[in-house]
């Protein structure tokens, strides 16, 4: 899913470092992928059946396995969250997808809208953005999970002023692993977060954890459930964990539709409840369409 709302005031708190290195050694890996990805390559796995969207919605937890070979994909999300106290956040965030190669997954993160009320005063505008990427080293055997492991760079694009954002380059490291197991999907994931401080120097750094599980119901629909948080950073801010339920329907093969409730499970969570409506969409073999020109 989009982690971008997770930066935002009433969410999950994220990372920080150099950012213009950072930035730039991931805009050069970016620049050469895609000049030495091969359009004519072969991947295994491929469905036969042709695109099948991969969606990384509504979880805070990602899958190990990527988005097809040469498939741009996007997941849009709406979201309504209830503060702690009176505050009260509606944002609209996005993810952008694409398989570069077969194992290789280049991911932005985007805050298209935010609307934050708090204390009376309601301030509206952009959100940060990231950019990223996921290489799956292992693909799901019968005794091995699916296996990657992923870098993204939060650029500070949200006003300060507003409230928005926090002016400061965040950095998260981020472990997936993906099993298939009775019937029962399974997304673990562990990450560990540079956040840059919105005061002064230094970062804050902690990890955060997911273990995400979902089951079909009836045909394609399906349940979706998560419990997930963050561990004691170094300023001192108390550990939280989260909970997370939904429901996924998917229209058809490349379309999938997500509904559900993200809710505090202990008193140190970032927000009392957020609820949340979005969908994902497979738009195209970029490589398969590029060569029919």
């Amino acid at each position: 899913m989009s982690r971008i709302h997770e930066r935002a005031l009433l969410l999950i708190p994220k990372q920080h470092i150099c950012g213009s290195y950072f930035a730039g050694v991931t805009a050069s890996l970016v620049a050469y992928l895609l000049l030495c990805a091969s359009g004519t390559a072969q991947c295994p796995g491929q469905p036969a059946s042709g695109i099948v969207a991969n969606p990384n919605r509504p979880t805070v937890a990602d899958p190990a396995d990527i988005t097809q070979y040469g498939v741009l994909e996007v997941e849009y999300g709406y979201n309504h969250v209830m503060g702690l106290q009176s505050e009260r956040e509606n944002n609209l965030e996005g993810l952008f997808k694409f398989a570069v190669t077969c194992n290789l997954e280049i991911r932005w993160d985007t805050s298209t809208f935010l609307r934050q009320t708090i204390n009376g005063v309601t301030q509206t505008g952009l959100g940060d953005n990231a950019l990223g990427f996921e290489y799956r080293f292992h693909r799901q055997s019968k005794s091995i999970p699916a296996l990657s492991i992923g870098y993204s760079l939060k650029f500070p694009s949200g006003s300060v002023t507003k409230g928005l954002g926090t002016g400061k380059y965040d950095h998260e490291i981020r472990f997936y692993a993906s099993k298939d197991i009775l019937g029962t999907h399974f997304d673990f994931n562990t990450a560990y977060i540079f956040q840059g401080r919105p005061s002064g120097g230094g970062t804050d750094q902690f990890t955060q954890m997911n273990l995400a599980f979902s089951h079909p119901i009836y045909k394609k629909l399906q349940f979706t459930g998560e419990f997930y948080g963050n561990m004691f950073s170094n300023n001192s801010t108390p550990a939280f964990a989260d909970g997370l339920w939904a429901l996924t329907y998917a229209i058809t093969p490349r379309l999938v539709i997500d509904s559900g409730i993200d809710h505090a499970l202990n008193s140190a969570a970032p927000f009392h409840r957020r609820y949340f409506v979005g969908v994902t969409y497979s738009i195209a073999d970029i490589y398969r369409a590029t060569h029919r020109h």
